[in-house]
């Protein structure tokens, strides 16, 4: 199965594009459309795409990237179930602003993932790109714990990390990826302001 992954399905910008790279690009879009419209269904389609890019990324030696999708598969299934239940007495999860406390851990936590990360992937592994591989697997993570809480601003820190992964892909002769994390990046704009104008109409319905 890892074998027929790794081939070749079609050939894009004169490199070849295996089946796990175009598997991959059909599962993140659905997984982040369906995440713009808050449906639940986003969660085990992502389980499935950071599966497929796994395999991806660990063939062109992105480990950091490669070890994040297993937190990814754990975060997925938490999300998954905080979703439906994580609200007050086990109800829906509704979307909300990050509180100033939260955006003090989540700095920390990125600080400090982002060094940890880069000293490992340049000290013992065989990264030609230890910083960016670093810094926007840390911000992928602090990017999905927001969403699984439903914090506005997740959609912030994904932005960003697409701003470095579009380039990086780029560089690494990923270019059907590259061009994913390009139209990642759009619906990230647009689930922005989708995740504000839900979180202002439930204020409203609260009064």
């Amino acid at each position: 199965m890892i074998d027929w992954l790794n081939s070749t399905a079609v050939t894009a910008f004169g490199v070849g594009t295996t089946w796990a790279e175009l598997l991959g690009f059909g599962t993140g879009l659905v997984n982040v459309g369906l995440l713009v419209r808050r449906h639940i269904a986003n969660w085990p389609v992502g389980i499935l795409n950071v599966l497929l890019l796994m395999v991806v990324f660990w063939s062109v030696g992105l480990y950091a990237d490669a070890g994040l999708q297993i937190v990814y598969v754990i975060l997925g299934c938490y999300g998954w179930w905080a979703w439906r239940y994580g609200g007050a007495q086990h109800t829906e999860l509704r979307v909300r602003g990050t509180t100033r406390a939260e955006w003090r851990w989540l700095a920390l936590a990125g600080v400090l993932l982002t060094a940890a990360l880069w000293l490992f992937l340049d000290r013992f592994t065989g990264s030609t790109v230890p910083l960016p591989d670093a810094l926007t697997t840390a911000l992928s993570l602090l990017a999905t714990y927001g969403q699984t809480r439903k914090l506005v601003e997740s959609w912030w820190l994904w932005i960003a990390a697409d701003l470095i992964y579009i380039p990086l892909y780029g560089y690494k002769g990923l270019w059907l990826t590259a061009l994913l994390y390009c139209a990642f990046l759009l619906l990230c704009v647009l689930g922005l302001r989708a995740w504000r104008a839900a979180r202002e109409a439930d204020r409203v319905t609260a009064r």
